[in-house]
């Protein structure tokens, strides 16, 4: 069964803790010796640096900037995990490699080529690697023999592209309840459920400031689609099908305030119809003026607060607003109007309403429902534990857990090779 494997306390282990907690506090002076090291332009090979430190955890991202809101959802967790274990970010990429180290105290090391990542790894003595994605750059990362292998993704959600057969490439993968045990079991074949890891959603226990504020006389509808994928199976998104038919029918209530905020993506999509969606969306809403809104560069979390109404796709929004605001009823959408094959899918779906082909004809009438009233409110308190479980703070207290049992394991296993000792 999955498991969470929680560390002994020792005296070791409190040792590294006050080393992480003396690194921080020297993170300005190591950011800035590491931009001397490599200066403006990048290196041929990069690493080594002279003179870094033990990073025993390490964050690996081998992505461009265009993905690159996978790794920065995970910065302040991994920002809490550096004041346990000094934690380092490895990229492949220079563009990336820059904007993160101006927007985290984290140090940020790049490695161009595989044996520069080779050599960086040895140097630091890396001892557990997180993955947030299934980038196909992980596996030049996955070479490396002496670290624990740890694959946390992006988010919780209902999309196929959530039970990758990639998953078998990694010693851990963390998932946030049993919806994520049961989907893994449904989809894989030879697949071991023991390396699941239930931790929840670590970035739910975050205090994430509020965007919107109050509209006095009106309840707020948030619309969130998510993109349209690498591929027609991993298409969920609803903006080029109905989106434009929800946002109408949301503006013609004067007693709502709509907000926009669709997946980062769709602002570089290439889609023709896709971009003939966002656009009209966009226009109706700048028609329309105050007080509705398109904070299209905010935190999506920053948004829930004062929303009484989420309109979404299957996509970490959804489960993400299930978790924090289970008080507020949520729409979903289908765009392959298969009402068997979502039910089968994403347990959720049987706790909302569903736009799709047989009801967008009505859908101003569904979601004058569920601003009406919360018709599958118990339903959905009930799911909300299906797919999570635990009260705000356990996931990040589990996943320092699994961090730290990590790290231990990995210098007990190295020490226990012939010929070989812990770093």
């Amino acid at each position: 069964m999955p498991h969470v494997v929680p560390p002994q306390p020792t005296l070791p282990q409190r040792a590294r803790r006050a080393a992480a907690r003396a690194l921080l506090s020297a993170g300005v002076r190591a950011k800035q010796a590491m931009t001397r090291a490599l200066g403006d332009e990048p290196p041929e090979l990069s690493p080594p640096i002279e003179g870094l430190p033990l990073y025993p955890v390490v964050a690996y991202f081998a992505d461009t900037t265009d993905q690159a809101y996978q790794l920065r959802q995970w910065l302040p967790v991994l920002e809490r995990v550096a004041e346990h274990h000094p934690l380092a970010v490895v990229t492949r990429n220079w563009e990336l490699t820059q904007e993160l180290r101006a927007t985290t105290h984290l140090p940020v090391l790049f490695a161009l080529q595989l044996d520069g990542l080779r050599r960086l790894y040895e140097q630091i003595d890396v001892k557990t690697v997180i993955y947030v994605n299934n980038g196909w750059r992980n596996f030049q990362s996955l070479i490396y023999q002496r670290a624990l292998h740890v694959h946390v993704n992006h988010g919780e959600s209902d999309k196929i592209s959530m039970v990758s057969n990639q998953a078998k490439a990694y010693d851990h993968v963390v998932v946030a309840g049993q919806a994520a045990v049961e989907r893994h079991r449904r989809a894989l074949i030879n697949f071991d459920l023991d390396r699941l890891v239930v931790c929840g959603r670590p970035q739910l226990d975050l205090e994430v400031p509020p965007v919107l504020g109050a509209a006095p006389g009106r309840r707020t509808a948030l619309y969130a689609p998510t993109w349209s994928g690498e591929d027609d199976a991993n298409n969920y998104t609803s903006l080029d099908r109905y989106g434009v038919a929800i946002v109408r029918a949301l503006l013609a209530r004067p007693d709502v305030r709509v907000v926009y905020k669709p997946h980062p993506r769709v602002l570089t999509a290439e889609d023709p119809a896709i971009v003939a969606a966002h656009t009209e969306i966009v226009r109706l809403l700048a028609a329309a003026g105050a007080p509705h809104a398109q904070p299209l560069g905010a935190d999506i979390l920053g948004l829930f607060e004062d929303a009484d109404l989420l309109v979404t796709d299957i996509s970490s929004v959804g489960l993400d607003f299930l978790y924090l605001r289970p008080d507020a009823p949520i729409v979903l959408t289908d765009r392959r109007t298969d009402r068997t094959r979502i039910l089968a899918e994403a347990p959720v779906a049987g706790a909302v309403d569903i736009v799709d082909g047989d009801s967008v004809g009505d859908v101003a009438g569904l979601l004058a429902a569920n601003l009406a009233a919360d018709p599958h409110h118990d339903e959905r308190v009930r799911l909300r534990d299906h797919y999570f479980g635990f009260v705000r703070g356990e996931s990040s207290r589990r996943f320092l857990e699994l961090v730290d049992g990590c790290v231990e394991r990995r210098d007990a296993m190295v020490a226990a090779r012939p010929g070989t000792s812990a770093g």
